[in-house]
């Protein structure tokens, strides 16, 4: 069993003295505030009212997190290329034409029923801050003198903005377009595991006369993609002619593979405690500082801790006094691509029932830095942005997105979630949280555990949501599935519910087009499951060992299959095969970073899935299909397909012996001849090392304060302990929490690399070595408690 590595946290912080207690003055409290800072980072904020809580979540988010909310806020309102120059006016025309239009009043009101004071009271808390450094800024963050710039303020439309969200297919609608024009649907559903999928023919992949065309491989989702992409900071930004492209294609492809989370949940029968139990890692694009961010608020009705993002007020993973809660992804289809015909005597209008309709039709004005202002049009069908327009041949393609509708601001409804008291205050909290889907958990010190599946769902009546359709008005969309029809349980009689992004609804699910088709490879909930079926009560400590754990189900399935192919092997083996064989035979699966047979397995998995997409995906299509479901390939291992050759059987083995030939040749040229350094977790091979965005703006002496690792890592992109497919780990969990209801204070967490983004603060890396080791801080929740670990006392006094 993996050590529980917690004791190391003990020591991490430094006691608070008289000279740690801190009064500030902030203009706009109506009452002061105590903020306790804990020894690993974590703001414990007491307020006497909702608006002074709010806005002292706002100001420390701020304090911490400055540059980060400063690139939130350029990103929410397409104002990146008054910053980085023209290269960036793709993305600001994106931010635009995606920005939510709707009534703001409605908006702010969707997610509380004090949203509107809550995020408004949020906003001022952040530009008090802002404020100050703007009267002082030689007290800014050192990216700001870098850039020479300065923190703009905030409005409550930034915090409702969608660009950070998680959201749909639309992009898979595209490409799954023109897979079927090139090969055919049949070979589509072949390739890819479109599932439940009641009978060989599901799901309908039809295109329509209108779609069926060249023209789909034209740049048509060029403004979605600048709008969704991550945003780079490259020494060249201010010269646009010199700066790299960013690949959308790659950086998609990584993120659908890895962006995801475990959670699950256990009745008090199967813990040790006799309480209900709960444990949640997001995985997300691991980053200097981090996505989440840990905070405890304390106020007249509200007492929860746990993680959001610090854009966000409110708490969305955590507990109160009484519930804790979690989520991972659930997929819902919220998008659609919609093609249309225009008016060949006037191409502002479309066709839509038989008639020519309007277009709206928008003007902005977009500054650029060094350069002139840039005055754009930005355009409407009735279903939403126009994203590409083909005078020549009259059409027009439209996105219609789900998450434009009122309520759809990511993770905000959490904050009715941060008030439930019991299962059914939480499911109706659930009705409102509309993006993205989410797996919600639930466990209370009352005995329930339950499971609410969440987000806005378009029912289709006739598709399937997979490919384009015209928007002529025979593809509607009739209306949203109620959120409490989706899946969910209370109390099951198994003592449990495990999700892990994998599929979790039956093959006769009514309204079936309103859910995705595609889902994660169920290893990672099948070995969760495994384990909590292992006949033992659990404890936090097994919880923990769990939420780290490193086994491969897929090596378990595949390694017996190559040791066969190797046992059955006519060659002669060389030396290093015959080692890799015997370090295979005595494995157990564990993808540690002390071992040789990880290191050997998944260098020889990542040859055998090259080897097997280069055999079945039609070179013509490899461009729009980068990656074989791993479900695909061990299907066709243990039966192998006719493209293997005309024995499969035989050429299969081959293809296995050769694939492991390969992985030692990879090896032998990135880690040496002797295979006793091949361990797995090194920093050649699997590690961590986190490069801050303006790595490249910085002098070696400050790049060295802001980047972090090389350490060892193990694990890869489909274990329980997650942490993506590539040698330097991009993704994974950077936060975990780990929860036994019978006792708050026993709550466990993690947030790497810290809570602070100011490299000067001691918070900025002081969880990086223990999350990188597997380990844990305890997250104190009583307030005696919280003051023995303190390392820092605000009292936040009206001005």
């Amino acid at each position: 069993m993996k050590p529980f590595i917690l004791l190391l946290a003990v020591g991490l912080f430094v006691r608070c003295t008289a000279s740690c207690a801190q009064t500030l003055t902030i203009k706009g409290l109506q009452q002061p505030v105590e903020v306790i800072r804990d020894g690993w980072g974590i703001s414990h904020i007491y307020a006497q009212n909702d608006h002074d809580l709010f806005m002292a979540q706002g100001y420390v988010a701020a304090s911490d997190r400055l540059f980060q909310l400063e690139i939130w806020r350029r990103q929410a309102t397409g104002t990146v290329a008054e910053l980085l120059g023209k290269k960036e006016l793709k993305r600001d025309m994106g931010s635009r034409l995606f920005k939510f239009r709707g009534n703001l009043t409605a908006e702010l009101a969707h997610y509380h029923p004090r949203s509107a004071l809550i995020i408004n009271a949020f906003v001022e808390g952040i530009n008090a801050y802002i404020r100050e450094m703007r009267q002082t800024p030689e007290k800014l963050p050192f990216e700001f003198k870098v850039l020479n710039t300065l923190p703009d303020y905030w409005t409550p439309e930034i915090v409702i903005s969608r660009h950070q969200g998680l959201l749909s297919n639309v992009k898979d609608e595209l490409n799954n377009a023109r897979i079927v024009q090139l090969v055919g649907a049949e070979k589509l559903r072949d390739l890819q595991w479109f599932h439940p999928a009641k009978t060989a023919n599901e799901p309908d992949l039809t295109l329509d006369r209108l779609v069926q065309d060249e023209d789909l491989f034209q740049p048509i989702l060029e403004l979605y993609e600048a709008f969704r992409a991550p945003l780079k900071f490259v020494k060249d930004d201010k010269k646009a002619s010199h700066t790299p492209a960013f690949d959308f294609d790659s950086w998609y492809e990584e993120e659908k593979a890895n962006v995801g989370s475990n959670n699950w949940i256990i009745s008090g029968h199967r813990a040790q405690s006799g309480y209900p139990m709960l444990a949640n890692d997001p995985h997300r694009a691991q980053s200097v500082p981090s996505l989440r961010y840990w905070v405890h608020l304390h106020a007249p009705g509200w007492n929860v801790v746990g993680a959001g993002e610090p854009s966000l007020p409110g708490v969305s993973i955590g507990h109160n006094e009484v519930a804790s809660w979690g989520l991972t992804i659930f997929e819902t289809d919220n998008e659609d691509l919609y093609v249309y015909e225009t008016n060949p005597q006037n191409p502002n209008q479309y066709k839509y029932q038989g008639k020519w309709e309007n277009l709206k039709i928008l003007k902005d004005t977009i500054k650029v830095a060094n350069g002139s202002p840039e005055v754009i049009t930005l355009k409407y069908t009735r279903h939403g942005p126009v994203v590409f327009e083909e005078g020549a041949k009259n059409k027009l393609y439209a996105v219609r997105a789900g998450w434009l509708e009122v309520g759809c601001a990511p993770y905000l409804a959490s904050l009715r979630m941060n008030q439930a008291r019991t299962w059914e205050e939480f499911r109706t909290a659930c009705s409102f949280s509309r993006i993205p889907g989410e797996n919600m958990i639930y466990a209370d010190k009352n005995g329930h555990i339950g499971w609410q599946a969440v987000g806005i769902s378009p029912i289709r009546k006739n598709w399937t949501g997979l490919v384009p359709v015209p928007g002529d008005g025979r593809y509607e969309w009739a209306g949203y599935l109620p959120i409490q029809l989706l899946p969910n349980k209370k109390d099951p009689t198994e003592g449990y519910v495990v999700t892990a992004n994998n599929n979790m609804t039956p093959v006769d699910f009514p309204n079936r087009n309103a859910i995705g088709w595609t889902w994660a490879n169920p290893v990672r909930a099948h070995r969760i499951e495994e384990v909590l079926n292992a006949g033992k009560r659990m404890s936090l400590q097994d919880f923990a060992t769990l939420q780290t754990d490193y086994l491969s189900g897929t090596a378990r399935t595949l390694v017996p299959v190559l040791i066969n192919a190797l046992n059955t092997n006519a060659a002669k083996e060389s030396n290093e095969v015959a080692k890799s064989q015997a370090l295979l035979q005595a494995w157990d699966y564990q993808l540690k970073p002390n071992s040789t047979a990880a290191a050997i397995y998944v260098q020889w998995e990542t040859e055998l899935k090259k080897a097997v997409y280069q055999l079945t995906v039609p070179q013509n299509i490899q461009t729009y299909f980068k990656t074989l479901p791993t479900k695909r390939l061990v299907d066709w291992v243990i039966t192998p397909r006719p493209e293997f050759g005309i024995d499969p059987i035989q050429a299969r083995n081959e293809l296995l012996v050769n694939s492991l030939d390969k992985a030692i040749q990879a090896l032998t040229a990135r880690l040496g001849n002797d295979m006793n350094q091949w361990q797995y977790g090194q920093a050649k091979n699997k590690h961590i090392k986190l490069t801050h965005a303006l790595s490249e703006w910085v002098g070696e002496e400050q790049r060295a304060k802001i980047n972090l690792g090389p350490l060892p890592r193990g694990g890869y992109g489909e274990v329980v302990g997650n942490t993506g497919n590539n040698l330097n780990q991009e993704h994974g969990a950077s936060f975990r929490i780990l929860v036994d209801t019978e006792n708050w204070d026993k709550t466990l967490g993690i947030n790497s690399p810290g809570q602070s983004a100011n490299p000067d603060d001691p918070h900025y890396a002081d969880l990086f070595e223990l999350w990188a080791k597997d380990g844990y801080f305890p997250v104190y929740f009583s307030k005696d408690k919280i003051k023995q670990v303190a390392d820092r006392t605000w009292t936040l006094k009206p001005n």
